[in-house]
């Protein structure tokens, strides 16, 4: 079909949807078949930025149709040519309206795959989210160790390590005691990565709280290369970072543990012997 043709069916197709002196009502049953003839026939012929205005209008024409779920795979179309075209706040919103259709069809799962496609990476936390309020914790366990990657790669360290702890969170939720324990190690080592040996140590301390990890080969693992840091020995760090506890982690948290120790080893081992509380000769209990 020539790009003509599918320039008549839009044409056709917004005057059904167009109210005039003879036509009362829209016709938008018709109208929607005419805008997905025309969108992928531009898309055929790879003329992207009108194929993106026809999946639009489809994905408007099956809302109106009462048919959701062949809206939001429309409006999915549309953020896929949009982003081709380099239209960044499209992709975005078009993202967002298709995983809102999605959910009023009362599925969770493809709500949060629309948010994940989107790649502003603050749509992860309300793809996570979704997955969260429908208590479906386990299936996003994939998508919080890849937001944390891109956290990792866009080196804004504290997010990513923040969420290797909601994995943790939504890990104990479900009782997947391998997969909580692997997710507070790999927060941990994030910090010592981004050289915050206090916020490491904290991390540590906090999820030492809770029995599942305090009795884990990673616990162990956590606490060799955070007292390795505290005495100030690299090998003893570099030794430890290709431990089998580590070597099973996602390959984005290897090669940080691969690359430790960071920054001065000496400035964290005066810190820690800082905090040391010296010995009161008077306090004999």
């Amino acid at each position: 079909m020539a790009n003509s043709d599918a320039d008549k069916l839009m044409i056709k197709a917004d005057k059904l949807t167009k109210l005039s002196f003879t036509r009362w009502n829209a016709d938008w049953k018709t109208a929607t078949s005419l805008y997905e003839q025309a969108a992928v026939a531009y898309r055929f012929r790879k003329d992207n930025e009108k194929a993106k205005e026809a999946f639009e209008k489809a994905s408007k024409g099956q809302e109106m149709i009462s048919s959701p779920w062949d809206a939001a795979k429309h409006m999915e179309s549309a953020a896929g040519l949009a982003k081709e075209l380099g239209r960044w706040n499209e992709v975005s919103d078009f993202y967002r309206r298709a995983s809102e259709l999605y959910r009023e069809c009362g599925r969770a799962q493809p709500a949060s795959d629309a948010l994940a496609k989107d790649e502003a990476v603050r749509l992860y936390t309300e793809a996570c989210e979704i997955l969260e309020e429908d208590g479906k914790e386990q299936m996003a366990f994939d998508l919080y160790r890849t937001a944390a990657s891109v956290y990792v790669k866009l080196e804004r360290y504290t997010d990513a390590a923040t969420f290797h702890l909601r994995l943790g969170v939504a890990a104990d939720k479900c009782n997947a005691v391998n997969s909580q324990c692997k997710a507070y190690l790999s927060a941990i080592i994030i910090y010592l990565y981004a050289h915050d040996f206090q916020q490491a140590q904290k991390c540590y301390n906090d999820c030492s709280q809770i029995e599942a990890f305090l009795n884990s080969d990673q616990n162990g693992c956590a606490m060799k290369l955070l007292s390795a840091y505290e005495e100030g020995d690299a090998e003893e760090i570099k030794r430890v970072a290709h431990s089998s506890a580590i070597s099973h982690l996602d390959h984005v948290i290897i090669r940080l543990a691969r690359k430790l120790p960071t920054g001065d080893l000496q400035d964290i081992k005066k810190e820690a012997a800082d905090d040391v509380e010296p010995l009161d000769e008077n306090d004999l209990t």
